[in-house]
């Protein structure tokens, strides 16, 4: 942001902070409840869990097929957030008309999976705004503000989603909030003033010349389009996949570990309980987003990126030796602060490391990454594995235990390559 005016600079914040705000509320306000809707159609845990799985399969695929190469082809960022915003908004519409009339019709099942696949189409397009966020928040900071301006935004996130959540409770109604389309008129209406945002700020950010020469000039300086520089990033997308299946293969079953009665072993929890425990670890991340970016605009990323890790690695250790619901917050609490490092202070030191004529590509490479954390890992690794020790005889926890222990080694694999291959390597390359 450095190449924009002062009041410039700070109207194009104040404009992402309400993207990314809205962003949130959104997502807390749809997704919070969308699975218990998708149960209570179609009376099936697996095709439930499909939702998650296959959202980030088209996500994946939206990114690196198609919007990453044309982000870079096109120079486009805020160009394509607009694009994602209207036309998810439209498809929301259509989906819900489809998902209604097969209501309408009894057929539940079939509407349940009318809103699977079709928030997954919605998925694959929708996905542009992603890569063109990334390009954009980018090519707006530098190295020595990245980390701190993407902190202040994921912090501004955590909140959004808090908001979000709250408010999905009473728009959820027993499912009506969706059957009526009140949630979804919601969204869409977000949807469009995030569209509206956004076009503001592409305006703002042309007329000031951010993207001048200098600029340019000034990214070749800071960001060498070295043969090195390409292979540490290879490396870190390869250590940031091991360390993201490790901690989210065990999300689902840390769930139901939450769950487990007294006479099984577990602290049997309460809804408002567990309530807590997830709130524990929002805080967490609320409290690290803020400062762990400008802590490593200072100390290094990769400092604060191993401090992540080794929370990662320690916190699921500790899970089965919780006496009590107090002690389990806290500990899921240093969980959010590990999973929020890795959020804001990757996204930097992916930034730095990816020249500028690529962002579209590589960010799409790395989404695609931290897309991983949103249920395949956990229905591809963490529900077989406890299922089949539970199938081999031993007890729910002892089988939950083993999970959580089987997700820390994962965790540390991908430490050891982060550490051998990427900031080794980054310390022995030269100095921009």
């Amino acid at each position: 942001m450095e190449t924009l005016q002062p009041s410039t600079r700070k109207a194009v914040f104040l404009n992402l902070g309400l993207f990314q705000f809205l962003s949130f509320v959104r997502r807390g306000v749809f997704y919070t409840f969308m699975i218990n809707y998708l149960h209570d159609l179609m009376q099936t845990v697996t095709f439930t869990a499909l939702l998650g799985s296959l959202n980030a399969a088209a996500s994946m695929l939206g990114q690196n097929l198609l919007w990453g190469k044309i982000a870079d082809r096109r120079k486009l960022t805020a160009g394509l957030i607009i694009a994602g915003e209207t036309i998810a908004a439209v498809t929301y519409f259509v989906v819900y008309l489809v998902h209604k009339s097969l209501i309408d019709s009894q057929a539940n099942f079939a509407a349940g999976m009318s809103l699977i696949l079709g928030l997954s189409f919605l998925e694959f397009f929708w996905s542009m705004s992603d890569v063109g966020w990334a390009a954009l928040l980018t090519n707006v900071t530098t190295t020595k503000t990245r980390g701190g301006i993407v902190g202040t935004l994921n912090f501004i996130a955590s909140l959004g989603r808090m908001i979000g959540i709250n408010f999905a409770g009473s728009l959820y109604n027993g499912g009506e909030g969706f059957r009526q389309g009140t949630i979804f008129y919601i969204v869409i209406a977000m949807l469009l003033t995030s569209a509206t945002i956004m076009w503001a700020t592409s305006r703002s950010v042309k007329a000031s010349g951010a993207r001048a020469d200098g600029t340019i000039e000034r990214s070749k300086q800071e960001e060498p389009q070295s043969s090195q520089n390409k292979r540490i990033y290879n490396w870190f997308l390869i250590s940031l996949i091991v360390v993201i299946i490790g901690v989210a293969c065990i999300g689902q079953v840390f769930l139901i570990f939450l769950k487990l009665p007294k006479d099984a072993g577990g602290l049997s929890l309460s809804d408002p309980q567990m309530g807590f425990i997830l709130t524990a670890w929002t805080l967490g991340g609320m409290i690290t987003s803020l400062s762990c970016g400008w802590v490593a605009d200072r100390i290094g990323r990769a400092k604060v990126l191993f401090i992540g890790m080794g929370l990662a690695i320690a916190t699921p250790l500790l899970y089965g030796l919780a006496s009590d619901i107090l002690v389990l917050a806290i500990v899921y609490g240093l969980n959010g602060v590990s999973f929020w490092a890795f959020q804001t202070v990757g996204f930097a030191f992916a930034g730095d490391l990816i020249p500028e004529d690529r962002r579209g590509r590589l960010f799409s490479r790395y989404n695609a990454v931290m897309a991983l954390s949103w249920g395949p890992a956990g229905l591809l690794v963490g529900g077989p594995l406890a299922d089949l020790q539970i199938r081999n005889g031993l007890s729910e926890l002892v089988a939950y235990v083993n999970t959580f222990y089987v997700s820390s080694i994962i965790v540390a694999i991908g430490t050891l390559i982060f550490a051998l291959k990427v900031a080794r390597q980054k310390t022995k390359s030269p100095k921009p």
